[in-house]
């Protein structure tokens, strides 16, 4: 039986595939203490993202898709995503083999947005509706991190629903996988973690 990725839980990685959490990280911590200040213009561009998120969302939350358009498109695009050497990619299908399962087969899915840099998976990010708490999508932003390039030892991640953020690292060079998130960025409601957002999707590009 093929099993859809939207339907699993934290604890059903645990239990399938090992995966724990890594409480002590400070790895995103220690990414925003090494990065520069964002230039004014940046500033001036991530205001205006936030702008038009509330201008959007007045009638009601937006949809996922929206928020990719939003949100999403226009932070990568900051981030230097959309430049050389990486590549964009959506809706990309991915599938996890599953062992020692009499019940379970595969695990599939579809990728919201991947940036790749030649053959290696840059960042994995899975957006939600604004009506959904951001950590929402952490299983599956997780479970696809999990379906990358076994060469891979480290991945990242990101989660948002427009309104907050947050970023995942996974070890997957290591028995068990272990991930580390960073906390909730309110994207909308504080400057600074706002401009902490873009400080880590450039932090990333630059460790790739």
């Amino acid at each position: 039986m093929t099993v859809n990725i939207r339907t699993l839980t934290l604890a059903d990685l645990r239990q399938r595939f090992g995966v724990r959490s890594n409480p002590s990280s400070r790895f995103f911590q220690e990414w925003l203490t090494q990065a520069p200040p964002l230039n004014e213009t940046e500033s001036v561009a991530l205001e205006r993202i936030r702008q038009n998120y509330e201008y959007l969302s007045q009638e009601e939350p937006p949809l996922e898709e929206v928020v990719k358009l939003v949100v999403v498109s226009p932070l990568l695009d900051l981030a230097g995503f959309y430049q050389p050497p990486f590549l964009i990619k959506a809706e990309v299908g991915t599938t996890i083999e599953v062992m020692d399962d009499p019940d379970t087969s595969s695990i599939t899915g579809k990728i919201d947005v991947l940036v790749v840099k030649e053959s290696l998976w840059v960042l994995v990010i899975e957006s939600k509706p604004a009506r959904l708490d951001v950590t929402a999508g952490l299983p599956q932003a997780l479970s696809y991190l999990l379906s990358a390039p076994s060469r891979q030892n480290t991945l990242y991640g990101m989660v948002t629903n427009g309104r907050e953020v947050l970023f995942l690292q996974l070890e997957h060079g290591v028995q068990p996988p272990q991930y580390s998130r960073s906390s909730t960025h309110r994207f909308l409601e504080n400057v600074q973690e706002r401009q902490q957002v873009l400080q880590g999707l450039k932090r990333i590009g630059a460790l790739i």
